[in-house]
């Protein structure tokens, strides 16, 4: 089926329940009907099938479980549905807030801008109704007054008059348009300025509430309704979490009961209690923005009375721009007020939501049902389990995270609204906070924790099971998809209100471990040139010094006591074998000598007489 024929399908199929309803006196969005559609044909109960088309028995049969779900008045999950659809369409983040609330008042001002903007008077008294639309423009942008009461009309033209004389219109005409709406936006910021800081002095600032005196009322009540609502909805999700545990021990109760009002009860209360901690996140940023602004109002006031002081006349280039700064600080108590009543009304339309429960359970019931059962708060269930820490030589193929390793730990966005995913996947829907101190497991980039380390151990054998039985899960209860933040399993079905917060699952731990380096001093040779010199003078001076050496003659002597003490060197050159030839060899034969000595055996005579007789050949006869 074509993409357009298909939805021309689908709108004709939630006209057509949305008559329906009608006629049976329930009346109904678009919108709530649309999500009905989906979570009907999720539903694997119900036999419908995403990749086949629709038949006109198919549709009547869509229809008619739409219908008949829509008026079940006493359905907890049909009012946790309501409740997200409705929070969905109203609730806005605090920027788009603001910049809604500024784009709507400058549609306001168009009207009045333009007939000024493109005004082409001449005459006198269309000048001077020219300037009384001034006048109603600054009151109008400023809210600071009714433009039909004549006092404040008196005061705030008596306050324009100062800084922008009736004289100068026409100079004022003479401008581009951009240039007239900017003078328009800049008079009005000086003429509240201006009105701000008289009816500090006592001396006007009729019809101006005091903001912040009224904010400082308001913000405390609101916080602490708010407060009351959560602990009153934290009570009962509470006292339903001990009966469900209750039940999951005793089969046979739970047949009786019907366990599964009473879990999507839980799932209603639970909804509620998420919604009021966003609100009351805003409330408490509102509260810490108005006692700032506070602080920097009375600090541009008194720096506004020591610069007039009993002055006559002060340039206008030191207290126009105080003008502005204070009139930019109305305009954002202004801000905070209209926030903080759109919360307000916020969490009081949240509240017909619950009226199921005392239908359903009330007080008599739950007291009956708790005999005998010890009711655990969140922060109980954590703290029984602090020290039950994972034991990281348990997994080597898993990363675990911990507070004492992990930098932005708080930050992390944890999977199912930091609920158990083990527990709800295997006890039949059960919510329970889980503890980040037992460790966080990170699998495919995703956060998850758990209420007790045998629960984080089980779901980590195999994530994926658990992970589609959870899925599984949401399909038969659609408002699990919000509670639980599965919308990245179900991208049909994102809230408006966090489609641009996708980027916040993709926040990355930083983990923090016990290292050191060390490195080389000077890893490079040093490449400093000691004779460089950058002062031009230096090097004039060292030039003249080099010239005049130039012309100087250097002499030396030696007296007796210091010619011993100079340094003396001597060159020498090292013995070398030499050596001769010449051309004829010749050689000469010595005699070998030859004595005989006789008589020395002795004679007949006692005593002996030698003789000596040289027998040594001479030379020449050799």
């Amino acid at each position: 089926m074509p993409p357009t024929q298909a939805e021309s399908v689908i709108k004709n199929i939630i006209r057509e329940i949305g008559q329906e309803c009608a006629a049976h006196g329930e009346i109904v969005s678009e919108t709530l009907v649309a999500f009905m559609v989906k979570a009907i044909v999720l539903d694997p109960s119900n036999g419908f099938h995403m990749d086949r088309t629709l038949i006109k028995s198919d549709v009547q049969k869509l229809v008619k479980l739409c219908v008949t779900r829509l008026l079940d008045n006493k359905n907890p999950s049909l009012d946790t549905i309501k409740m997200q659809v409705y929070f969905d369409m109203n609730y806005t983040s605090r920027e788009e807030f603001l910049q809604e609330h500024h784009r709507v008042l400058e549609s306001r001002l168009g009207t009045i801008s333009r007939e000024i903007t493109d005004n082409r008077s001449c005459a006198r008294e269309e000048l001077e109704s020219l300037y009384r639309k001034i006048v109603s423009y600054v009151l109008l942008r400023s809210g600071l007054g009714s433009p039909t009461d004549i006092k404040i009309v008196r005061e705030a033209t008596a306050a324009l008059q100062s800084v922008f004389p009736q004289a100068e219109l026409g100079t004022f005409l003479t401008l581009s348009k951009k240039d007239k709406e900017r003078q328009l936006k800049e008079l009005t910021m000086i003429v509240t300025g201006i009105r701000l800081f008289n009816r500090d002095c006592g001396k006007g600032g009729e019809g101006i509430d005091d903001l912040p005196a009224i904010l400082h009322e308001a913000i405390p009540g609101t916080t602490q309704h708010i407060d009351n609502q959560l602990q009153i909805a934290q009570d009962l999700a509470f006292r339903y979490t001990a009966i469900l545990e209750k039940l999951i021990q005793n089969p046979l109760m739970s047949q009786e009961l019907q366990s599964y009002m009473l879990k999507e009860a839980l799932f209603n209360i639970r909804q509620y209690e998420i919604f009021l901690q966003i609100i009351l996140s805003d409330i408490i940023t509102c509260a810490q923005e108005v006692e700032m602004m506070t602080q920097q109002l009375a600090a541009q006031l008194e720096q506004l009375k020591m610069t007039v002081k009993s002055k006559t006349a002060v340039p206008t280039s030191q207290v126009f721009p105080v003008f502005i700064a204070l009139s930019n600080l109305w305009t954002n108590f202004q801000d905070e007020t209209v926030l903080l009543s759109v919360l307000s009304n916020l969490t009081m339309h949240l509240e017909p939501f619950l009226g199921t429960h005392e239908q359903l359970f009330p007080e008599k019931v739950l007291k009956d049902l708790l005999d005998g059962v010890t009711v655990k708060s969140d922060v109980y269930r954590i703290k029984e389990h602090i020290e039950d820490k994972v034991q990281f030589p348990d997994f080597r193929k898993l990363e675990w995270l911990f507070p004492e390793t992990t930098a932005n730990f708080d930050k992390l966005i944890i999977q199912y609204r930091g609920f158990c995913g083990y527990t709800f996947a295997t006890k039949d829907g059960l919510l329970l906070p889980g503890n980040p101190a037992i460790g966080i497991l990170k699998y495919k980039e995703k956060y998850y924790t758990f209420n007790t380390r045998d629960a984080a151990y089980s779901f980590s054998e195999n994530p994926e099971r658990y992970i589609d039985l959870i899925t599984e899960q949401a399909k038969k209860n659609a408002e699990l998809i919000q509670l639980l933040e599965l919308h990245h399993q179900f991208e049909t079905l994102i809230p408006y209100s966090q489609v641009k917060d996708v980027d916040k699952y993709y926040i990355k731990p930083i983990t923090k471990c016990e290292s050191s380096t060390q490195t080389d001093t000077h890893i490079l040779p040093p490449t400093i040139v000691r004779s460089y010199e950058w002062n031009e003078w230096e090097l004039r001076r060292r030039a003249i010094q080099l010239a005049n050496l130039r012309q100087k003659v250097t002499h030396s002597m030696q007296t007796d006591l210091s010619h011993m003490r100079r340094d003396n060197c001597s060159q020498v050159y090292p013995s070398k074998d030499a050596s001769t030839q010449s051309k004829q060899e010749s050689s000469t034969c010595v005699p070998r000598p030859q004595i005989f000595i006789a008589g020395i055996r002795g004679g007949q005579s006692k005593t002996t007489h030698g003789v000596k007789v040289n027998l040594t050949r001479a030379i020449d006869e050799t």
